[in-house]
């Protein structure tokens, strides 16, 4: 007898949907004393999807198209948001997260180093943080693409973000989309940005007026780079050689290696004055230097700079950084920091031409690594597995900068256009005297030649501390630091 088939059950056709990214957000209320006033305030904690207009064609009005990571602290029992500010913030890198301004400086809560601003003993703490400015306006802290918790939705490759240009897209509508969801349009609004992040404000002003039509109220712009041409040692670019030297002395002053007393202040000012005159005269002369007008130069370059005439005289008069950081002590067997010249580090041996580590980054990274990674999860209550982002080598290190082929990187024409278009737009300038990753002098430079119509000039304030690139880790410059920002705030709200 012959088999009899059953009839072939039918496959369910229907094709598995695709999981739609979502938003994961977590409130959480707190209060701090600041100034001697309780704030109470509410944080939102997480990520909110970006989505892209797309074609028709491809079937999809708005395409989801990444993950942003940020934290959200607001001000409770607020009636008119149209009287309270609100700040957007973010460092740089390219590829760092925005948890060094977050929990350095602006956040309510607070990583505990020395008051100078070293590391203390592990484990490390958190505390309130007296010198925030949560009083005076609201804070969001985000993190770019491939930072902190950022990433892209399931089948985007994380690489089309780490470009000039569309990092600046994608933060910028990540801000009008916050602004919008939260009701803020008609708020005071700020961008507050460390380093890189200078240099992202900047376009930043830009995209979300020329984009957005969204004006800003002010900048803050801590440890600025608008500019790359002032901080790029290159053959044939005298700039960072003369715009280091202030920097360098007051370097050398710290740590006992001019050859003369005088004040700081006394100090840097005397060395402006070299470095603008006769220094960049005998750089721009080259060759056509006489004998007696070379040893001059080497003469007093070495005075302001505590470096060796015959290092100078061998190095052409010209002092690279790398060199700096490695020759000032080298007779110490210690080398100084980029980002905090006070700092001092120890290498294996002596006699190479740059450090093995910067030691301001050693001081900090361990105490900001395992705070806010407690923080996130037993104060905020977000839980993820995945890691948290605070510097991301990946990204800076194939950070792509098209939009400028065959040029420096500046933005500084940005900011003058956003600037005229925009007569109230104030900016604040936070520099670090012993800041050798982007020297207080090569901002003053660039501020000088953004070509500001002479009206405008009043909405810019330049603020100087006793501390390097991230002034806020030394106690002293925090709480100077918190005047000067509230103060800014204020007026420019």
């Amino acid at each position: 007898m012959a088999d009899i088939k059953k009839p072939e059950e039918k496959k369910d056709e229907k094709k598995e949907e695709k999981s739609v990214p979502k938003d994961n957000l977590v409130e959480s209320k707190h209060s701090i004393k600041i100034g001697g006033k309780i704030v109470k305030y509410t944080v939102t904690t997480g990520t909110m999807v970006l989505k892209e207009e797309v074609s028709e064609k491809e079937g999809e009005a708005n395409k989801p198209r990444a993950q942003m990571f940020f934290i959200a602290y607001t001000k409770d029992g607020v009636k008119d948001k149209s009287k309270r500010a609100v700040t957007f913030s973010f460092n740089g890198g390219p590829g760092s997260s925005s948890v060094w301004l977050h929990m350095g400086v602006l956040g309510p809560r607070r990583v505990v180093l020395t008051d100078d601003g070293e590391m203390p003993p592990p484990p490390f703490k958190l505390t309130d943080n007296e010198y925030s400015i949560l009083d005076d306006t609201d804070l969001v802290f985000i993190d770019p693409m491939s930072t902190g918790f950022s990433r892209p939705v399931e089948g985007e490759k994380s690489a089309e973000w780490h470009t000039f240009t569309k990092d600046i897209a994608s933060v910028g509508d990540f801000i009008r989309l916050y602004t919008t969801r939260y009701n803020r349009w008609l708020s005071p609004k700020f961008l507050a940005g460390e380093s890189y992040g200078t240099t992202r404000s900047a376009g930043l002003s830009g995209y979300l007026q020329n984009r957005h039509g969204m004006l800003l109220n002010g900048l803050v712009l801590i440890s600025a780079v608008l500019d790359f041409a002032t901080i790029d040692f290159n053959l044939n670019n005298d700039l960072p050689y003369i715009l280091f030297v202030p920097a360098y002395a007051a370097t050398a002053w710290y740590h006992g290696k001019l050859s003369f007393k005088a004040p700081l202040e006394t100090v840097v000012k005397e060395a402006e004055e070299f470095a603008k005159g006769e220094y960049a005269s005998a750089l721009l002369k080259g060759a056509s230097l006489t004998p007696e007008e070379r040893a001059n130069i080497v003469e007093k370059l070495s005075h302001y700079t505590g470096i060796s005439q015959e290092f100078i005289e061998r190095s052409n008069l010209r002092i690279l950084d790398r060199h700096f950081f490695k020759e000032l002590l080298r007779e110490r067997g210690k080398t100084i920091g980029r980002l905090d010249s006070r700092y001092t580090g120890i290498d294996r041996i002596g006699v190479t031409e740059s450090y093995e580590y910067d030691p301001l980054f050693a001081q900090v990274s361990g105490p900001y690594t395992a705070a806010f990674n407690d923080y996130i999860r037993t104060e905020l209550k977000f839980e993820t597995d995945l890691p948290y982002e605070i510097l991301s080598d990946k990204v800076w290190m194939n950070w792509s900068y098209e939009y400028f082929q065959n040029q420096y990187v500046n933005v500084a024409e940005t900011l003058r256009q956003s600037m005229t278009f925009n007569k109230y737009l104030k900016v604040f300038v936070a520099n670090g005297y012993f800041d050798l990753g982007t020297p207080y002098f090569a901002t003053e430079y660039t501020f000088d030649h953004l070509g500001l119509d002479e009206s405008l000039r009043g909405n810019i304030r330049m603020a100087y501390y006793n501390a390097g690139h991230m002034m806020y880790v030394h106690m002293p410059s925090l709480k100077e630091m918190k005047k000067d920002l509230s103060k800014f705030i204020k007026d420019a709200s």
